[in-house]
């Protein structure tokens, strides 16, 4: 039922987004794909995935703390592809300093990326998936949207922000076809936290694997760490009809981490 929907998916260049991406073009889903990479690599990886998978792609580059430039995108993208049925709000920075000397222009870029562009987004997607009476919306949370952790006041904010969002928007658009989830993932496999494990060791000057498990199971009773490619499974059963009845709710992936 999937195969000729188009999925827009922000930050979809590396980890969690591009995983996701991969696992929809599976199912035949058009891609429009965003990121952090020049024009000239992103048309090249569009064109990987369509040469790929035998799907229709789109890559834009769109700076996404410009409310303007996202309504330029979208509009583009729907010129192109036709419409956006499912959106995927994945991109997001991180920066960690105590709350006394955070920088102000780290909170405004937090606070716009991951927070502030996905309300762009989603008001601009809306009114095709309401004229098409079926749409998906996943925000790609955090379990830091849902709990607090040290030295990440922007990063909570904007995802506990995600979360009241999700349930608004869910809450408007459930009589249209229209569901809208948060996934909430804890520790997930990707380049950026493997480079946080290599410094932990060194630091303490114990293993790889020693560091790896003292840091995940300092937060979650699950030892092991989500794959990227698992997030975007399960952001594939959240498109199904399988899911339908699913609206409104921030779903944890966080090896038990919000159980304690």
């Amino acid at each position: 039922m999937l195969k000729g929907k188009v999925a827009l998916i922000t930050g979809s260049t590396s980890g969690i987004g591009l995983a996701t991406a991969h696992v929809l073009a599976e199912q035949g889903i058009d891609l429009v794909l965003h990121g952090l990479m020049s024009e000239q690599d992103g048309a090249a990886l569009a064109e990987e995935f369509a040469a790929k998978y035998q799907i229709n792609t789109l890559f834009d580059n769109t700076d996404l703390t410009d409310a303007d430039a996202i309504a330029h995108f979208i509009n583009k993208a729907i010129a192109s592809l036709g419409s956006i049925d499912i959106l995927i709000n994945n991109a997001g920075i991180q920066h960690t300093e105590n709350i006394a000397t955070f920088p102000v222009g780290k909170w405004n870029d937090i606070i716009a990326i991951n927070l502030s562009a996905a309300f762009h987004t989603i008001q601009q997607c809306l009114p095709g998936m309401q004229k098409n009476n079926w749409g998906r919306v996943i925000n790609v949370a955090s379990v830091h949207g849902l709990v607090g952790s040290l030295q990440k006041s922007a990063y909570c904010a904007a995802k506990h922000g995600i979360v009241g969002l999700t349930k608004v928007v869910a809450l408007e658009s459930a009589e249209q076809g229209i569901t809208v989830n948060a996934v909430c993932p804890g520790w997930v496999d990707t380049p950026l936290v493997n480079d946080q494990i290599a410094k932990l060791a060194e630091k303490n000057e114990v293993s790889f694997t020693q560091a790896k498990h003292k840091l995940v199971t300092n937060k979650q009773a699950l030892p092991d760490m989500a794959e990227p490619r698992q997030i975007g499974e399960f952001i594939l059963f959240l498109c199904s009809d399988s899911a339908r009845s699913i609206t409104g709710a921030a779903l944890p992936m966080d090896g038990a981490w919000t159980a304690q």
